[in-house]
């Protein structure tokens, strides 16, 4: 998700304030509900070629020799990886869509990163976790249930089209979940906390839905 809001002090910038009017308002929504398997584009919708740049007004440069990416809480083996440790996961490729809550979608975007579940069986998580919150190095966060961090296309990416993330789409290293919209596929990732309570991050405080579900329409909170 983009909008422009001071990473330190945290003050909500005009793009902040109106997209959170828009959640007020309910904005952009049809009140349909697709089916994922029948309806490649989810309602309220439209498609693009090009990939709009979205973002906190920020877009941090961080290096592969400064990045690192902690893992930890409800976990057996909390981790943080360095570049070099990260890039000798196991390595998969997978291809899937972006749907932007502000109403684009882009298909067939091929990735290169970490499946989640191979982090995931990488730092075991204990019986309670349940949720994940995700943090950004542009000061960023939000949250996701485990078991839409766990989906089978999930992945921390690196590289998009067979190139290196660049800064303005999150490089060095961003989350990609698919089936969901792309606010909750944190961009500059810095941290993933597994955790037994839910924690909203920077949009779902604003108004936006928890979850985040495209063919649902779960833009904004049932009850703003």
């Amino acid at each position: 998700m983009a909008d422009e809001t001071d990473p330190v002090s945290g003050e909500a910038t005009k793009l902040t304030r109106t997209k959170q009017l828009w959640a007020e308002e309910g904005r952009f929504l049809t009140g349909r509900i697709a089916r994922p398997e029948a309806d490649r584009l989810p309602p309220g919708q439209h498609l693009v070629r090009n990939w709009p740049v979205l973002d906190l007004g920020l877009q941090p440069e961080v290096s592969h020799e400064r990045w690192r990416l902690k893992v930890f809480g409800a976990v057996e083996k909390p981790t943080t990886w360095d570049w070099p440790g990260f890039r000798a996961l196991p390595q998969r490729q997978s291809m899937s869509d972006i749907h932007c809550v502000t109403t684009w979608s882009r298909y067939d975007n091929r990735w290169n990163g970490v499946s989640t579940r191979d982090l995931i069986a990488a730092v075991r998580p204990r019986p309670e976790a349940r949720f994940v919150a995700l943090a950004s190095y542009d000061g960023y966060t939000t949250n996701l249930p485990l078991e839409d961090f766990a989906a089978e296309d999930a992945i921390v990416a690196h590289s998009w089209e067979g190139r290196p993330l660049t800064a303005e789409h999150g490089g060095p290293v961003r989350l990609v979940v698919p089936h969901l919209y792309f606010w909750k596929s944190a961009k500059w990732l810095r941290e993933i906390a597994f955790m037994h309570d839910d924690q909203p991050g920077f949009w779902e405080i604003r108004g936006y839905h928890e979850r985040g579900d495209p063919w649902r329409e779960q833009r904004y909170l049932d009850e703003p």
